[in-house]
């Protein structure tokens, strides 16, 4: 069984690795280490995820995704929910959360059958609960900010979010330089999205 991380922030000024400490503390006090770590700056709400699908790719039978909050995983639709469990059902894998105690059990091997069973039953009713409240707080957050800023244009105060115009010809002059995206993406820690639009202006190609 291997232990396999995931840490995400929904945009690249966020630190995505802001919880790398918190995961590595449960995992020893559960006699577990961690085998590999996969981070990126994504937003919840998408399924187009390259390190998470990265992760259900290496994974095996058996493993555990790590994560610090179910919101870390999903703030998908239902439907995209159900396609993304599907997945993880698919490949057999445990998911434990630090906010879902009802997980913790399933870091481990040490329980008979029908406790595993009953734990596996109890932890995906409540993967499903909290990955609704994910969702719920998601589109109430996009929805204050869009009366926000409704009210914003109104009074002429709204500019919209502004470039990292520093960054961003940083990113450009890596891009020149020949540096890989991945490079990059280790280096400002900006999304695969944010350098393919630098790409696409300054015509390099990953």
């Amino acid at each position: 069984m291997f232990v396999r991380a995931y840490l995400r922030a929904s945009t690249d000024e966020q630190d995505a690795e802001r919880a790398k400490a918190a995961l590595e503390s449960f995992a020893s006090e559960h006699g577990l280490r961690i085998a590999n770590w996969y981070v990126e700056n994504e937003s919840g709400s998408t399924l187009a995820r390259p390190e998470l699908f990265r992760l259900l790719k290496d994974a095996r039978p058996g493993d555990v995704l790590l994560v610090e909050q179910v919101d870390r995983l999903s703030r998908l639709t239902a439907n995209d929910w159900e396609k993304l469990k599907a997945e993880i059902g698919s490949r057999r894998l445990r998911v434990v959360a630090l906010d879902l105690p009802t997980s913790w059990m399933m870091a481990t091997s040490k329980a008979d059958e029908f406790t595993s069973r009953m734990f596996e039953a109890i932890n995906g009713m409540m993967l499903d609960m909290l990955a609704a409240v994910a969702r719920k707080d998601y589109d109430d957050r996009r929805r204050r900010q869009a009366e926000g800023q409704a009210r914003a244009k109104a009074e002429g105060k709204y500019k919209g979010r502004q470039e990292d115009v520093a960054r961003n010809a940083g990113i450009a002059s890596m891009l020149t330089a020949g540096l890989s995206w991945s490079q990059i993406q280790a280096s400002t820690r900006c999304s695969r999205a944010t350098i393919a639009k630098i790409a696409k202006g300054t015509r390099v190609t990953a």
